[in-house]
């Protein structure tokens, strides 16, 4: 069976939508947030029912705020992990009526043939992105509410998910050359750059300088035609090598401080993951910091090898493969965390 991964969706017994994170999963249950829920007043629908988002937008902070909704009503949707050794928010395999596959979603649509203007659109780009990168359809899946039904022709976004390293870096290298000519594909404006760092002032402790150069390295975000839509790259079965409880981590605080990056290329996924050297940490660990790792997508593949950078999160001890240290960004109990550039 195909392994869960980071952007699938589930559908619960009650109609909740949970997005799963990352791919460390329990045997028995699925790692996810609540991102959907039924709601009379709901922007999005499908057939007769209506859903409203849990949050506003994804942020470790907004994340914890679903587990009082969770505590108080669905209780059986949080989860102290003995593996994190943190609460988490996780379906129960018991409690899933349908579980979305990204692939699947996608290889249908191209089969069938889209409903609305919003999904041929999708098709559009995704055989558009086939052709610049030489990529195949089966390496291309869609997520969000184009994944379960659930979208609006008339706002929702196109977020489209790649899976592997290889696949992942050819599309990579294909838009970046795509923006460069200009066409159907092109970047952000300047403008709308700049309202998206203002925007984010609030969420995280960085300068506006500090977010605009953030949204000049993002190479994952795009206008086709006018239309706004993500990439989002995605471990394959044979990339996903961590079962549960190979290893187990332990908080030991907050934890800032600078470390070079010697190696990036895992930072392609959610969770990011750079592997550092030099680390320079202001608190105590039992080992030095080997990596920085981030669940925060505003910090995926955005800095390179060779670069230092400057970093503030949760330190955690990790037992397994010998035991080191990192700090984490965006996971729970590290709000405030952020990367940037330390030059």
């Amino acid at each position: 069976m195909e392994k869960p991964k980071d952007r699938d969706f589930i559908e619960t017994a009650e109609g909740l939508l949970f997005c799963v994170v990352g791919y460390l999963h329990p045997p028995d249950r699925y790692t996810a947030y609540l991102k959907y829920l039924p709601a009379p007043d709901g922007k999005w629908s499908r057939g007769e029912t209506r859903y409203a988002r849990a949050i506003p937008y994804y942020h470790v902070s907004q994340v914890e705020e679903t587990y009082v909704l969770l505590r108080e009503r669905y209780p059986r949707y949080l989860f102290s992990c003995p593996v994190r050794n943190i609460t988490v928010s996780s379906v129960p395999r018991a409690m899933v009526k349908t579980y979305y596959r990204p692939r699947r979603r996608l290889r249908s649509l191209l089969a069938e043939g889209a409903g609305d203007a919003l999904e041929q659109r999708l098709i559009d780009l995704v055989t558009l992105l086939s052709d610049l990168s030489g990529l195949s359809d089966g390496d291309f899946g869609v997520t969000g509410s184009l994944l379960t039904g659930s979208h609006s022709p008339e706002f929702s976004d196109m977020d489209i998910t790649v899976y592997g390293l290889r696949a992942s870096q050819g599309l990579k290298a294909a838009l970046i050359e795509a923006a460069k000519v200009g066409g159907a594909i092109q970047t952000l404006s300047r403008e709308r750059m700049a309202g998206w760092s203002l925007n984010r002032t609030g969420r995280f402790p960085l300068r506006f300088e500090d977010l605009m150069d953030i949204a000049e390295r993002r190479w994952n975000y795009g206008l086709y035609r006018g239309a706004y839509f993500s990439v989002h790259p995605v471990r394959t079965d044979d990339e996903i090598t961590e079962r549960y409880g190979d290893r187990i981590y332990w908080q030991r605080g907050v934890a800032a401080g600078t470390a070079e990056i010697m190696d990036s290329r895992e930072s392609i996924y959610l969770p990011a993951i750079y592997r550092v050297e030099n680390a320079e940490v202001e608190a105590a660990a039992r080992g030095e910091v080997e990596q920085v790792v981030s669940y925060e997508g505003l910090f995926c593949d955005i800095f390179e090898e060779g670069e230092r950078i400057e970093f503030r999160g949760v330190l955690e001890e990790v037992s397994g493969d010998g035991g080191h240290c990192r700090v984490v960004v965006g996971a729970a109990g590290s709000g405030g965390g952020y990367i940037k550039s330390a030059a």
